[in-house]
Parts: C-alpha cells; structure tokens; sequence
C-alpha cells in the first residue's frame, strides 16, 4: 500500500504564512490540519529546498533540522530563521516577532 499523496489544495490548507529577509522569500507549513507534530520551512519559490524543519511540537521536546545551505550559517542567522519561523506558525502573519520584555520579578512578603 503506497502512501496517500496531498493534493495542492490540502498543501495550501496547512502554510501557515510567509516570511522574507529582503532578499528570499520563505513559506512555514504545519505537518497537519490538527495539532501538528512538526513544521517546516522552505523557499517560497520551491518547496522541495527545505530550509528548516522542527519537530516535537506536540511532545515539547523540539528538534531543529537544518537544511545543508543553513547547516554552516552563523548562529545568529539560524536564531533569527527560527525566531520568524515560530512566529509565523503560531501566528500566521508577518508582523515582526516582539521581542520578549524584560521580566520583572515580584515577591509577596504576605
């Protein structure tokens, strides 16, 4: 029994949104219409150049896969990959990710 193929219409049904740094465009699709398992990341202009994929969604226990061109990127080009990519899949859009606030501790002497 072979696998079942997706049709472009379930394909489209799972991209989450896109993402561009100036130059290239990138497209995040979820592994599946219900709590997806695993995303991945890939130029917008062919899906088959995987650019990232993160695993583990559902379990918390995250595994990044790089794609061979981003394996060798510096780390900050890699964090902000990621950083867009989480974004866009929990939030579907291109607004630019916030960055986290500083936090403020409290104690209750009470």
């Amino acid at each position: 029994m072979g696998k079942a193929r997706l049709s472009v219409a379930d394909l489209a049904a799972l991209e989450r949104g896109r993402f561009s740094d100036g130059r290239r465009s990138y497209t995040v699709r979820a592994s599946g219409p219900v709590s997806p398992d695993s995303f991945q990341v890939y130029m917008t202009d062919n899906a088959a150049d995987i650019v990232l994929i993160v695993s583990g969604l559902t379990s918390g226990c995250l595994h990044a896969t790089w794609g061979e061109e981003w394996r060798s990127a510096p780390e900050r080009a890699r964090e902000w990959l990621r950083a867009w990519a989480f974004h866009v899949f929990h939030n579907g859009d291109q607004s630019v990710p916030a960055r986290p606030a500083p936090r403020r501790e409290r104690h209750c002497d009470g």
